[in-house]
């Protein structure tokens, strides 16, 4: 992953880390234990399913160029549906409390968009690749100027 993939992702992954623990904090006191595991498990799933979405678009925008918009779109839809059907998986478990657990979801998943939003809008990256060394010294065409 180049350097500038890896920043975007740490700079997405810690404010949506701090989220969790936040949310983790606030459901133990809210809910007790279960609560508590219920925000650090959807701490985990963001983590992990937008973190491998932003790697998968990040490789999509260097071999596929052209398909990039589509398939930031289409992998953000995705994301979306993957994460309502954790929800609707875990909304009946005894392992945590599954309130917890969504509103956790639904707060590190808004704090990773904006983190990564933030992160991309910082981020100083050239549009268009520079020419290798060969081509950056202009070429002899014999007129003087």
């Amino acid at each position: 992953m180049p350097s500038n993939d890896v920043r975007i992702l740490l700079q997405a992954a810690v404010p949506t880390a701090a989220v969790g623990a936040v949310a983790a904090a606030v459901s133990g006191a809210v809910a007790g234990g279960k609560g508590a595991v219920g925000a650090l498990v959807a701490t985990l799933v963001v983590i992990l399913f937008m973190g491998v979405g932003l790697y998968v678009l990040q490789r999509t925008a260097k071999t596929l160029p052209h398909l990039f918009q589509a398939m930031g779109l289409m992998l953000y839809t995705a994301q979306i549906l993957l994460l309502f059907i954790f929800v609707a998986a875990f909304k009946n478990t005894t392992l945590f409390n599954p309130k917890a657990f969504a509103i956790s979801i639904v707060a590190t998943t808004l704090a990773w968009i904006g983190a990564q939003a933030r992160a991309q809008m910082k981020a100083k990256i050239l549009y268009v690749e520079p020419e290798s060394s060969k081509g950056d010294r202009p070429e002899k065409t014999g007129h003087s100027s």
